[in-house]
């Protein structure tokens, strides 16, 4: 019963598979193989659009090399405070980008506030050298607390960051799990609402070591090849990443691991909506859950050999404190009705 994060989940059966199929004989170097030249084609039918691919290899890079290339050094990132990019990437943004600011924005449910997203940017008035210049607006699709942006809420944010000249960068570590939950195609979920460049994510949901980064607007693509080899993330045998990427797009593999995450998450949510000592802290859109238990009810959990985090929120005291849960495309309707069993008593 490990439900400490979607990382600790292994590899989908087919990707290894594609792995190794690439594994026979030789191919070119430094992504100019056969595969990664299949892979940015495929991403374009994905997109309806021609879009420019970099595969790389961790969430971390893909974020920190796309807000690198919408933000100057003195520029201004807009994010919200749960942000990933904010709290937990040791300031790779920064860094990648020369010394951009990361501006931490309230919102509930993990969503960036559209009036505070306003009121951030009326306090940084373009043009005054004393103050960063708002260079990015980022949005994290499913947030850090599992819910999903709805089409129009990144409408709403991308209106506001248009009056700006920002530009919008999606953090999509868990896209798919936002798909699946959506009615949506993925163009529809991205550059047709606004987004200009998004990372794209399948390590959590599958893939051994694989994320990229989606150019929508060929403009932004000038240079991102440069920085991603200056950030040591040009592979020499990039035809391994890029052939995950491939299989993890094929049949559609991405959305029915990331429906069967969610669905599990769902079965989480509605046993404990059934226990009078259990509060369920956001309703869950993805494949995360955040639950509010006794104490008491966490201690047996832990005993019984469960595996999660800790997660502090409002509301909580020393009788009930709040954890994480987070399936995945490994998780199995049995391992959550030992996990609610133990958590009833």
């Amino acid at each position: 019963m490990d439900f400490t994060s979607d990382n600790a989940a292994g590899v989908a059966p087919e990707i290894l598979a594609a792995l190794a199929r690439v594994n026979a004989g030789t191919e070119r170097s430094y992504g100019d193989d056969a595969v990664t030249a299949r892979l940015c084609q495929r991403f374009s039918e994905l997109f309806e659009r021609e879009v420019a691919v970099y595969p790389v290899v961790t969430g971390t890079a893909a974020n920190a090399l796309a807000l690198a290339a919408l933000t100057p050094p003195h520029g201004a990132v807009m994010c919200h405070e749960l942000a990933h990019v904010h709290v937990d990437e040791c300031g790779a943004p920064e860094m990648f980008s020369g010394g951009a600011k990361l501006v931490p924005l309230p919102g509930a449910a993990a969503k960036v506030d559209p009036a505070a997203l306003e009121a951030a940017l009326t306090a940084l008035p373009a043009g005054v050298v004393h103050h960063v210049q708002p260079a990015a607006l980022t949005l994290t699709q499913s947030t850090e607390l599992g819910t999903v942006y709805m089409p129009d809420e990144i409408r709403a944010l991308v209106e506001i960051a248009r009056r700006r000249a920002l530009r919008v960068h999606m953090d999509g570590a868990r896209f798919a799990n936002a798909l699946a939950t959506l009615a949506l195609s993925p163009a529809e979920a991205t550059w047709k609402a606004g987004i200009d460049i998004m990372s794209f994510g399948a390590t959590k949901n599958g893939a051994l070591a694989a994320e990229a980064v989606i150019v929508f607007d060929p403009a932004l693509a000038r240079d991102l090849a440069f920085r991603r080899k200056r950030a040591g993330h040009l592979l020499s045998k990039m035809r391994f990443v890029s052939a995950q990427l491939e299989s993890y797009l094929d049949n559609d593999l991405w959305l029915r691991l990331a429906a069967h995450a969610n669905a599990m998450a769902r079965q989480l949510a509605k046993g404990f909506a059934a226990m009078p000592d259990a509060t369920l802290c956001v309703e869950p859109q993805a494949n995360e859950v955040f639950v509010r238990l006794r104490t008491t009810a966490i201690a047996r959990l832990r005993k019984g050999g469960a595996r999660f985090y800790p997660w502090p929120m409002p509301g909580d005291d020393e009788q009930a404190r709040t954890i994480r849960l987070v399936t995945s495309f490994q998780s199995q309707p049995s391992e959550i009705d030992a996990f609610l069993a133990l958590a009833a008593g």
